[in-house]
This record gives C-alpha cells, sequence and structure tokens, in this order.
C-alpha cells in the first residue's frame, strides 16, 4: 500500500504566507521561508507555495522568494501561481521547485500542460482545480450526491475570483488525459472553513481519475485527515490553518492517522 502524504500549503500574498475563508478575509501567518524549514522538520511530505495573486495580478511567481524556500526544505516543493507559459515552468523548476501547479493558464490554454508534460515528464505537472458547488441537475455535467442535495462543481480560475462553467470533474479527467501527473483538488466552499473536506468531490475526482489527488480546503480537525483517505480516496491531504496557527502539528497528525490504520510516513 502507498503511503497517504500530508502537506502543509504555503498561500503567498506580497510575499507573505496568507490564510483566508473561501480565499477571501487573508490574514498574515507569517514567512515563507520560516514556515518551509518549521514543516520540513516537522517531517512533513511535501510542500506547496502558491503565489495566489500572481494570475489575477497579471505578473509572475516571485522567483526570489521560491529560491529562498527551496533553499530551506528538502522535501519535494510544489510552486503554482502566474504559470503561463512552458518557459515559466522551466524557471520555477530551475528556482529550485520540484513540481508546478497550474490553473488558470490551463483552463484558458489546455496545450500549455501537454506541452509542459512533454518536456519535463507527467511527474513534474501538477493540475490546481478550484472546484466551486452549483446546486442545479445538468445533464452535460457530472452531478454528485451530496448531503446537502445534488450539485455539479464549477472550475474557478484566478484565485478563485471567476467561474468557467467548465465541470470540475470532467476537467479533472481532460487533464490527466493531456498529461498532468498530479492533481491538487481545492474545495472553494469547505476552504478555510474547518468544517472538513469534500467529501463527495474528492472521492468523486479519485474514483474518475487515475492519477494522485491532493485534498484541498476544509482541513480543522484530525478526523478531517482520516476521512480525506478513508472516505474520498485521496492519495494526500493538504491542509493550511490548522498547522499554520497551530493547532496540530504534522507528526501528531500522522500519529492519529497511524493509530487509525493510515499507512503514512513517520
Amino acid at each position: 500500500m502507498l503511503t497517504k502524504r500530508i502537506i502543509p500549503c504555503l498561500d503567498v500574498k506580497d510575499g507573505r504566507v496568507v490564510k483566508g475563508v473561501h480565499f477571501k478575509n487573508l490574514r498574515d501567518a507569517g514567512s515563507p521561508v520560516e514556515l518551509a524549514k518549521y514543516y520540513d522538520e516537522q517531517g512533513a511530505d511535501e510542500l506547496v507555495f502558491l503565489d495566489i495573486s500572481a494570475s489575477h495580478e497579471g505578473r509572475k511567481t516571485m522567483l526570489d522568494v521560491v529560491r529562498a524556500t527551496a533553499d530551506q526544505v528538502f522535501i519535494p516543493l510544489t510552486v503554482g501561481g502566474g504559470i503561463s507559459e512552458v518557459e515559466d515552468v522551466r524557471r520555477i523548476l530551475k528556482a529550485g521547485a520540484d513540481k508546478t501547479a497550474i490553473n488558470t493558464a490551463a483552463v484558458k490554454n489546455p496545450e500549455l500542460i501537454s506541452k509542459a508534460a512533454r518536456r519535463f515528464g507527467s511527474q513534474c505537472i501538477v493540475s490546481a482545480i478550484d472546484a466551486k458547488r452549483v446546486y442545479e441537475e445538468r445533464e452535460d455535467r457530472y452531478v454528485v450526491e451530496t448531503p446537502e442535495g445534488r450539485c455539479w462543481f464549477e472550475v474557478y480560475i484566478y484565485g478563485g475570483r471567476r467561474g468557467t462553467g467548465k465541470d470540475a470533474i470532467a476537467w479533472a479527467k481532460e487533464v490527466e488525459a493531456l498529461g498532468a501527473g498530479e492533481i491538487l483538488l481545492t474545495s472553494m466552499d469547505a476552504d478555510g472553513t474547518k468544517m472538513g473536506f469534500d467529501i463527495p468531490l474528492t472521492k468523486a475526482v479519485a474514483e474518475e481519475t487515475g492519477i494522485p489527488v491532493i485534498a484541498s480546503g476544509g482541513a480543522g480537525e484530525l478526523e478531517h485527515f482520516y476521512e480525506a483517505f478513508a472516505l474520498g480516496r485521496a492519495d494526500a491531504a493538504l491542509a493550511a490553518s490548522v498547522f499554520h496557527y497551530g493547532k496540530y502539528t504534522v507528526r501528531e497528525v500522522k500519529e492519529y492517522l497511524r493509530s487509525r490504520g493510515i499507512e503514512v510516513r513517520l
């Protein structure tokens, strides 16, 4: 059985780590360089660094901050935000990242995924999908049963600012076919709420694709991490608030998961 991964997320804006609710009301959480070192020492399996305003502001990722962060960690580092062409992927990998996460540019130009995967390998290309529930019946959408009602999931871009009308589950299948090696799946509805991951969304994408799925958005309790793996069938769970503000350490999460029969690296 493959071990499940625990991944702290550094949402970076203006060079600082921030965290909000539903992608809004951001508050400072510290230095990305200091937090990266801290999580590496705690035993995180990987780190995700997202320059959350780069695409919206029409600029490239802050490579100086990426370099400084990469210098502090000895675990895989995924960097996203502001990637609009293959050359951006090269620059980020050269700055010290192991993988790149692409959302907005891939939705606007799906060929970017295939071109980047051919040049650098699928293992370097993570498709970041920000999804939001739409409670309506649509024959042309993957409708999912949830405790709150039947819905489909719409893909959002520009850091959650703009809906696309695209079905998230169909898009997940498409990015796999294009060559993405992994999916970073964020529930906009659950983001920052600490009420748990969106299990119906995570499970649907995991069942419809054959590449690893990282569950993101909503972690607040130890049980939520267990549910992401046992019920949502995720390969990894990403969290921010619970780690940044000291509710749990990475090791505490892993020890709990192991006690519940989930295989993790300790």
